[in-house]
């Protein structure tokens, strides 16, 4: 049987389903490195087919979010229910917070440059030290940026879909003939 409209609306999903994507880390100005590395592919096997998506691998934790040792954070999941984060900073030593040197690239880049009481600047040092104690504490609210778009995609899916084998069937019927 050729399955060239259940392939055209496959891939139609997973279009959709990466645009949004990428539009909701634009919006929450989250984009870059992460939103380019979204993409997905539609893969045949002997059991039919499958959308397969990818991204980079700190996309899970962006979607998800981290929760802190003091702070639970939630996400909604593609089925929209509030769920609590997978991933967490432990109360152990060496894995409480990220690692300071990760946070120094970005102090750099948004300009952040606070003074003490005294008016003289804080080292770059002890501010990504402090930053990344208070990331550990809190964690790192989710955004649900791949999760929302994949649950609308899902709502209309199965009836969309079958229109879609319906029509292959038929295209698949009167070619025989």
């Amino acid at each position: 049987m050729k399955t060239a409209n259940i392939e055209r609306y496959l891939n139609s999903f997973g279009k959709q389903v990466v645009n949004r994507s990428k539009g909701n880390l634009q919006r929450s100005g989250k984009g870059g490195k992460l939103e380019e590395s979204i993409s997905f592919k539609v893969v045949e096997d002997n059991d039919g087919y499958t959308v397969q998506f990818f991204m980079s691998s700190y996309g899970q934790y962006v979607d998800k979010g981290v929760s802190g040792t003091k702070v639970k954070r939630t996400f909604k999941n593609y089925k929209d229910k509030v769920i609590k984060s997978p991933y967490s900073y432990r109360n152990s030593k060496g894995h409480s917070q990220p690692p300071s040197s990760a946070l120094d690239k970005w102090v750099i880049k948004k300009g952040i440059a606070p003074r003490n009481a005294k008016g003289q600047f804080i080292k770059r040092k002890t501010l990504t030290f402090l930053i990344a104690r208070s990331i550990g504490r809190k964690g790192i609210q989710g955004i649900s940026f791949f999760q929302k778009p994949l649950s609308l995609g899902l709502k209309g899916f199965g009836k969309d879909l079958l229109s879609n084998v319906k029509e292959d069937i038929i295209n698949s019927i009167t070619s025989i003939k």
